[in-house]
């Protein structure tokens, strides 16, 4: 399908009245997945409209350059090597710019590609960011892209305030149906409007589409998902991280693979495709496999497990998918260990499978071998109040 989708960026690019009030001072947030159709930095397109105005840059977890592996791997202040500017990481020894990062400046613009799931840290960024700066009066310009695994479909519990961190600080569902742009919106509700805050929408972007109906490139916006389908299957593959299972970091195909050294996964998928039958779910297929992780959890060993298949997009539910599948896991394969006890994204005290549920129900809800039912009960609760408050703040 040629490219019939402008983004935020793009139509930057195009309308210089889009550039007017930005002030002198200009910083803009992006990571190497802020191009331009054709794949053109978008900071380097930024200094080409405004010049010297640019005066900062600012990188999301992973860095500016999106090199940085894993979570909890800070990324350091740097200049950039050809602009000559500061590159402010968001990702360091905090997760909130600095009053000194901001000091002087008149408008930020936010240029990130999201992936659609609560969990990924970029909208939390975003969502500090408005924080600080609604409190310095800096004008946020949000350029706009796609949702890539679409903008109709919400699933997932709403978290608990309890369980807030730095991958959930509102009440949104794992997967929520929004762009980066209508996030930005809903943010501002929280903060009483009172950010001055500006989206560029894009042009031809429709809410039923997936990535590769929107004919962009994919350029990884992190470095463990470099395919549109692992994006697809985040909002379960996601809470592999919770576990002692690996989620296939170190593999070519992360986030889309999940397995153990313990695992027979010829023997266990007769009895698991089973299950994930009697529960109702369908438009997938878990394939037998193996592998062996070069880092990470269980690096160097071989790890027999599954990896994600989608063969029905419409029926393709991927967080019940992974609840399930690791219900089934937790009572048939007898792990001495199963829920990672590691720190997650800074948080010291609880497991981390509660904190990417923003819950403690849903492990009971595994650890209790609890039904279908239950698990649709725990996701809708609430839900109804999230989708008023969502459709308000729709563009397309």
């Amino acid at each position: 399908m040629s490219n019939r989708i402008k983004t935020g960026l793009d139509r930057l690019t195009e309308n210089s009245k889009l550039l007017l009030n930005l002030g002198n001072k200009v910083a803009y947030l992006g990571h190497e997945a802020s191009v331009t159709a054709r794949l053109e930095p978008g900071h380097l397109i930024i200094n080409e409209l405004i010049g010297n105005r640019l005066d900062r840059l600012f990188g999301p977890q992973h860095g500016f350059s999106t090199l940085d592996q894993d979570n909890m791997i800070e990324t350091s202040h740097q200049v950039h090597p050809s602009l000559g500017i500061p590159v402010y990481s968001l990702y360091s020894s905090a997760r909130q710019p600095s009053p000194e990062m901001l000091n002087g400046l008149d408008t930020l613009i936010i240029d990130l590609q999201d992936v659609g799931t609560r969990v990924y840290t970029y909208i939390w960024t975003l969502y500090l960011i408005m924080e600080s700066c609604r409190q310095r009066n800096i004008r946020i310009l949000v350029l706009d892209r796609p949702n890539p695994i679409d903008g109709l479909t919400i699933e997932g519990n709403l978290p608990q305030t309890a369980w807030y961190s730095f991958v959930c600080m509102a009440q949104i569902p794992m997967r929520h149906g929004l762009s980066i742009g209508e996030m930005a919106l809903l943010f501002n509700q929280e903060f009483n409007n009172e950010v001055n805050l500006e989206v560029v929408p894009m042009t031809g972007w429709e809410r039923s589409m997936h990535w590769d109906d929107t004919g962009l490139p994919w350029v990884n916006p992190s470095p463990n998902l470099p395919t549109p389908s692992g994006a697809l299957v985040y909002p379960g593959s996601v809470l592999i991280e919770g576990t002692e299972f690996s989620e296939g970091r170190g593999t070519t195909r992360s986030l889309e693979l999940f397995g153990h050294p313990e695992l027979d996964p010829f023997s266990l998928s007769p009895l698991l495709n089973k299950e994930l039958s009697k529960a109702g779910l369908s438009g997938f297929v878990l394939r037998p496999t193996f592998f062996k992780p070069t880092f990470q959890k269980h690096m160097g060993k071989v790890c027999g497990g599954f990896q994600f298949h989608c063969t029905n997009r419409d029926e393709f539910e991927p967080w019940k998918l992974m609840q399930h599948s690791l219900r089934i896991l937790y009572h048939e394969q007898n792990l001495e260990k199963f829920w990672h006890t590691n720190p997650y994204e800074y948080e010291t005290k609880g497991l981390g499978i509660d904190f990417i549920n923003g819950s403690t129900s849903i492990r009971n809800w595994i650890e209790s071998n609890g039904s279908s039912k239950e698990l649709i009960e725990l996701e809708i609760n609430g839900q109804t109040e999230f989708e008023e408050k969502r459709k308000e703040k729709l563009i397309y």
